[in-house]
This record gives C-alpha cells, structure tokens and sequence, in this order.
C-alpha cells in the first residue's frame, strides 16, 4: 500500500510540493461522485479559497476516487503525503483512528441537534488524534440521516434473518451480524456494481447516495432506519500546510469556519430532498415498524459500553453526552 501511495506521490509531487509559498497547487482526492454534496461543497470550498488567497492557493478537486485513493485509504494517503489533501468519511478510517467511528454507535445520536452536541465533545479528540497522523482538519461535515434499502419489504427482524448488507466499518459490521443479516463492508464505489452482479441484497448509506447511485434500478424500499450518523473531514498534510505563510493559513481557517455552517445545512436539507426523488423513482419510503424499531435497539443497546470499552477516551465522551441528551 505505501508503495502504491510512493508512486502517486511521486507523479503529484511538482504540483504539492510548491518552490514558495506564495504559489501553491494542491490536489484534493474526494471518493465521492461530482454530484454528491460532499464534493461539490469541497469545489465550492476551493474555489473561494483561491479567490481570498487572490490565485495564491489553488485546490484542484478530484470526485470519484479519481487519483486512485479509495474511501478507506484516504487517511492514510494524506499522512503519508500520497496527496496534500483529501475529503473522506471518518467511519471508514476508523482501522487508523478508532475514535472516528463514535458516530456510527448504534441509535445513540438522535437528530442533528444531538449530533452537534456530539461534535461539541469529540472534536477536539478528533483534531488531536488527525495531527498525530501528520494531518489537520478543516471543515468537519456529517451526511443525512441514515437508512436501510432493501430488495423486499422489512417488517420483522425475521426479515432481516440472511439478508446481505452493506455495511461501512466494524461498528455496522457488528449491527448487521446482531440482527442476523449479513454484513459486506465496502466503499461506496463498489456497491452498484455488487447490486448489478447480486452480490448485496440491502444497503445502508443516506439518502444523497442512494439517489446519486439511483438506488431504485435494484432496490425497492427504503427504511428511514436513523440507525447512526457519519461525518466526513476535509484534511490537509501537516508538511504542506507548513509551508504557507501565516496569513494564508489565517485565510484558510477563517474560510473553512466560516463555510462549515452553511455545509451543514446542506446536509440537512439533502434528506427530504432525497427521499422525495427516491419516491419519485419507484421506491417506497418510510420509517421502520415501532416492533421493528424496537427490536433493533435491542439487540444493539450493549454496542456503546462496548465501544467505550475498546477505544481510549471515549467513555468519557460518551458519559458527558448521555448526560447533557438524556439518551
């Protein structure tokens, strides 16, 4: 892997590795597609960065895993300087970062209010741990609430019983084993074309990317299961981030503050958004049965004394956010 990560730092290395700091160009990796929220909030990022920076700094996105770095590796290829930045989920680099995936405990985060409270808590955990692999973050921006999409309608955890999920990490892996359907974790690029060839028989993911991968040419209904919640950071490679001048630093970091806000609400508007287009493409939406429901908190509640349990520092977190939630 590293050696593959050499050989695009190598090719990349006249554009990351700028003679002075006054004219910098820096490639982005972004693993979604060009139509997903995500990267067109990374454009528009990069886009007024170059303009505050008059021309100084220039970000070049690339969707669609086009350099090459999957989802899962975009942790690693920013550490190892592979790229000088890249936007990527946390819950899919949780392997290098185990405190990323607190978001992705099972029911435990509600609605987006919660989650701020969340953010409120973690993130400078999150910061500290993403300096430690050589990386800082800039903008942190979660996706819609989350959902189940299935070939045939769930009413029953019997429903579930053997249904081949796609799930994002340990955490879900470990959810999909408890309510006895099984458990394929994959990046997101892949799970078309495990539809297409039926490999998967369900998904998890939200609403954007259901609709961006139209879901609804193999999968027929749609669960607004609000099982987790997923976040994606926009980071930089320390070494290349030092070798800007004060002033574009400042410049960079008031942006990324300054921007966040708005993602966020982008991201809160996607979900109805999306729902709406699924429906209008055939899919049937709605929430899980209350017994359903019911049933799948169940056999996930033990998943956060667990977590805490296995990564450092997060009982804490997780303690002070029960109690400040009521959850």
């Amino acid at each position: 892997m590293k050696f593959r990560f050499a050989i695009l730092a190598a090719v990349l290395a006249a554009a990351t590795l700028p003679a002075k700091a006054a004219d910098v160009e820096w490639d982005v990796s972004v693993p979604w597609g060009a139509s997903e929220f995500h990267s067109v909030n990374a454009m528009n990022f990069a886009k007024r960065i170059e303009e505050e920076t008059g021309g100084a700094v220039k970000m070049t996105v690339h969707p669609g895993g086009a350099l090459g770095i999957r989802a899962n590796e975009s942790l690693r290829a920013v550490e190892d300087g592979a790229v000088p930045m890249a936007e990527y989920a946390l819950f899919q680099n949780v392997g290098d970062v185990p405190i990323l995936g607190i978001e992705s405990i099972p029911f435990l985060i509600q609605d987006y209010g919660q989650l701020r409270q969340m953010h409120d808590l973690v993130r400078p955990l999150w910061e500290e741990e993403l300096m430690k692999r050589n990386q800082k973050a800039l903008y942190i921006v979660p996706w819609p609430s989350q959902n189940f999409f299935t070939k045939e309608p769930v009413e029953s955890m019997d429903d579930l019983s053997g249904v081949r999920f796609r799930t994002y990490d340990a955490n879900t892996a470990t959810m999909i084993q408890r309510l006895g359907a099984v458990p394929l974790q994959m990046n997101s690029p892949d799970v078309v074309p495990a539809l297409a060839t039926g490999k998967l028989d369900a998904v998890m993911t939200s609403g954007s990317t259901a609709a961006a991968q139209k879901y609804w040419e193999f999968l027929k209904h749609t669960y607004n299961t609000n099982h987790l919640w997923a976040s994606n950071a926009m980071a930089v490679n320390l070494d290349v981030w030092n070798e800007l001048t004060p002033e574009q630093q400042a410049t960079i970091e008031r942006i990324a503050a300054e921007m966040e806000p708005g993602f966020w609400a982008i991201s809160e508007a996607e979900h109805e958004k999306r729902m709406q287009q699924l429906m209008d493409n055939g899919m049937t939406v709605s929430a899980p049965s209350p017994a359903l429901a019911k049933a799948m908190r169940d056999e996930t509640e033990n998943m956060a004394g667990e977590f805490a349990e296995r990564v450092e520092g997060s009982g804490e977190i997780i303690e002070k956010f029960r109690a400040a939630t009521g959850n």
